[in-house]
């Protein structure tokens, strides 16, 4: 996870949990950090995207599992209503199978709920920021699931992939692989600034919203396998 840094202006949080227990643990870690303002709580889905559509807060912590809409929907209604707003998914292991359906629906990370609070407070202003929260422990768990269903790597490169340079493959490989851009850079012996436009450029040419669809992506065409 990359360190975040802190905005100029607080941080405008919506916590979406239909616990209320929950939520108060949140408001008790967060409003200790003077750069983050919790602006409001929905109980559901369809509340956070009534308020995420009226107040437009900068992050959503996004339950998975809601009554009336859950997570990935109304992660998918935010994302779909072209709203400059940004969910970070939070989960707990049993609910896996749902993460992946809400990072296709564009949400920006995840995250377990039992996450550290110094790393909880680092993943809002990262995703505040503009970047996205890959947590690769996790994301390899998810992925071993379906790891049988995955093309084969052997085989010929999907059609979506034909797009990248042999550099952008490489790249590619290495954000699913959960490095940060100065870690590639350091791996292919370049750059963080060259590997921050490769990225870019691998983002435009899929047409993926940020590093977490990226690593999905990979993962899906079979460009890179969970480890056995």
């Amino acid at each position: 996870m990359s360190d975040g840094v802190a905005p100029a202006r607080p941080v405008r949080i919506l916590l979406a949990d239909d616990q209320p227990l929950l939520r108060t643990g949140f408001r008790m870690v967060l409003g200790t950090e003077e750069d983050l303002d919790i602006v409001a709580e929905a109980g559901d889905g369809q509340e956070a995207v009534e308020l995420s559509r009226r107040l437009l807060p900068d992050v959503v912590l996004m339950d998975i599992r809601m009554p009336r809409m859950d997570g990935v929907a109304a992660t998918r209604a935010i994302v779909d209503a072209r709203l400059p707003v940004r969910v970070l998914i939070l989960t707990t292991f049993d609910l896996d199978e749902y993460v992946v359906g809400a990072l296709r629906a564009g949400a920006s990370g995840f995250l377990a709920k039992d996450v550290p609070a110094e790393d909880l407070v680092t993943a809002i202003r990262t995703v505040a920021a503009g970047e996205a929260v890959v947590a690769p422990r996790i994301l390899r768990r998810l992925l071993d699931r379906f790891a049988d269903v995955l093309p084969d790597p052997a085989a010929t490169p999907p059609r979506a992939l034909s797009t990248l340079t042999e550099r952008e493959r490489e790249v590619l490989v290495q954000v699913a692989r959960g490095l940060s851009n100065a870690e590639i850079a350091a791996e292919l012996s370049v750059s963080e600034t060259t590997i921050k436009t490769h990225v870019g450029h691998v983002l435009t040419k899929l047409g993926l919203r940020d590093r977490v669809q990226a690593v999905v992506l990979a993962y899906e065409t079979g460009l890179v396998r969970p480890k056995a």
